[in-house]
């Protein structure tokens, strides 16, 4: 492992770090508000709190574990343990968003009373908290989803204490009641199309899809275009993490080609134009000549 990305590890770990810290405290008083002034919108702004607690916890051994080098039990390292916590995470927001989609449709059906100013104290304490550990989380979220899983989270939450603060100034101002319910329902509906796409991204990495931003047929077009080439086959792209890419390819030459010239050639390509960095490259038997000029060509390997 790089100390580039040591460094980059060490600074999400605190970042979220203090991120847990000032939202696992304030999840106590929040969950204590919703249930003295009644609030569902409170209650459920409370439980994205919940899983944001969680998921940031999550997201924190995540990190600690995928800092764990390669073994003889686990050749790529712990890696995907990240990918794992995510996909967790986006799991947990779809069970949240259900319920409280549930709990909104029986408050909407059967109103109750609403301590009005004490949900909005209570929000408004919950939105200072949510941009705090936003602006920690932000910088992380654009190169690791675990990351991105954890900023999803306190992003919905920080949109539920907004929607909070606005239905309790209404419940203030109209007395209309039937808006707490409304709110909960919405950020319910908000967070349900983007914990779909994080649960995409992740189940694409599981599935050892091709990395986001590379084309199969690209790369195949790449590295069939380098002098010598004859034929491309078995060409495979995927990444352990969300930040990564790895490559595997046979290679057939042209006759008389020195195999190890071509093959390095391949793998040039491969990171000059598409960023792959740890690839494979074997080289098929055939006509192909070793380093040295003479003889069949043997497997090469990078």
């Amino acid at each position: 492992m790089s100390k580039g990305h040591e460094h980059g590890a060490g600074a999400s770990s605190r970042r979220l770090t203090w991120a847990l810290v000032l939202t696992g405290t304030f999840l106590v008083a929040e969950v204590v508000g919703a249930v003295v002034f009644k609030s569902l919108a409170l209650l459920s702004d409370a439980a994205h709190m919940l899983t944001d607690v969680a998921a940031l916890a999550i997201a924190l051994a995540a990190i600690k574990i995928g800092e764990r080098p390669a073994d003889d039990l686990r050749t790529f390292g712990y890696r995907r343990f990240e990918i794992l916590a995510a996909a967790f995470n986006a799991v947990l927001l779809f069970l949240v968003a259900g319920y409280v989609l549930y709990e909104g449709v029986l408050r909407l059906l059967n109103p109750e009373p609403v301590g009005s100013f004490g949900m909005l104290v209570v929000a408004s304490l919950g939105l200072v908290v949510n941009l705090i550990s936003m602006r920690l989380l932000a910088s992380g979220a654009a190169k690791s989803l675990n990351m991105k899983g954890a900023y999803l989270e306190v992003w919905a939450d920080m949109l539920g204490s907004v929607g909070v603060i606005g239905g309790a100034v209404l419940i203030m101002l109209m007395g209309w009641t039937w808006v707490d319910p409304v709110v909960a329902i919405g950020i319910g509906l908000w967070v349900l199309p983007r914990t779909w796409v994080l649960l995409r991204n992740t189940t694409h990495i599981l599935l050892e899809g091709v990395p986001k931003g590379l084309s199969l047929p690209a790369v195949r077009a790449t590295i069939a275009g380098v002098p010598g080439v004859a034929e491309v086959h078995d060409l495979h792209l995927w990444g352990t993490g969300s930040d990564d890419v790895n490559g595997s390819v046979h290679v057939s030459l042209m006759e008389g080609q020195v195999f190890e010239t071509v093959r390095l050639s391949v793998l040039e390509q491969m990171k000059a134009v598409h960023g792959i960095d740890h690839a494979t490259v074997q080289i098929e038997e055939g006509g192909a000549k070793d380093a040295r000029g003479t003889g069949d060509a043997a497997k090469g390997h990078r």
